[in-house]
């Protein structure tokens, strides 16, 4: 089975995760993508992270019934901050019949240079790369290991929900209902 590794803090998961991961799930040969929730990613402060557990708790909320979209929390038994590399190197020890991609943004892709072991990376891992406005990276840069998707793009971040809702304003439509419901309900993000 392809599965495609969706990382990110997903803090909160909002509707322009879910078109990505469902675009990547209906138009490539990935079968399954996995949301891995990070508890602390080395490259991004973690002032403003809610607990990694509510992250991934609004994650399947927002997956809810999908089939091909799942939520992992293999980097909680993980020493943190999490490292891609250390994840893979699990990941593939505990499902040996799979086949893992990543998917990233193309502004991620031009950063891969500060992360851990990158070259593994680069050179063990297809990685499903989806336009961002404004980042265009090296397509010769490792071309068999590439696969560029060009995907629908909303111009939505975590940030900006989070300041939204610190500034009491709607996010309705940003996020499912249920995540919406979740959010409002316990106050997360205030």
């Amino acid at each position: 089975m392809q599965i495609g590794l969706y990382f990110g803090s997903f803090n909160p998961v909002h509707i322009g995760h879910l078109i990505i991961a469902n675009h990547i799930a209906n138009n490539t040969d990935v079968e399954q993508v996995w949301f891995v929730v990070s508890p602390q990613n080395p490259l991004k402060p973690t002032t403003g992270l809610l607990n990694e557990y509510h992250r991934l708790h609004l994650v399947s909320l927002a997956i809810e019934g999908e089939k091909n979209l799942r939520a992992s929390n293999v980097e909680f038994s993980l020493p943190k901050p999490s490292f891609t590399i250390d994840t893979l190197i699990y990941i593939e020890e505990k499902y040996p019949r799979y086949n893992f991609s990543i998917i990233m943004g193309s502004d991620s892709l031009m950063n891969i240079t500060k992360w851990k072991n990158y070259e593994t990376i680069l050179k063990n891992y297809r990685l499903c790369v989806y336009d961002r406005p404004g980042f265009k990276p090296n397509n010769t840069l490792y071309p068999n290991r590439l696969l560029f998707i060009k995907a629908p793009f909303l111009d939505i971040s975590s940030t900006i929900i989070r300041k939204l809702i610190k500034e009491k304003k709607s996010i309705k439509y940003l996020v499912t209902d249920k995540v919406y419901e979740e959010i409002i309900n316990n106050g997360y993000y205030r």
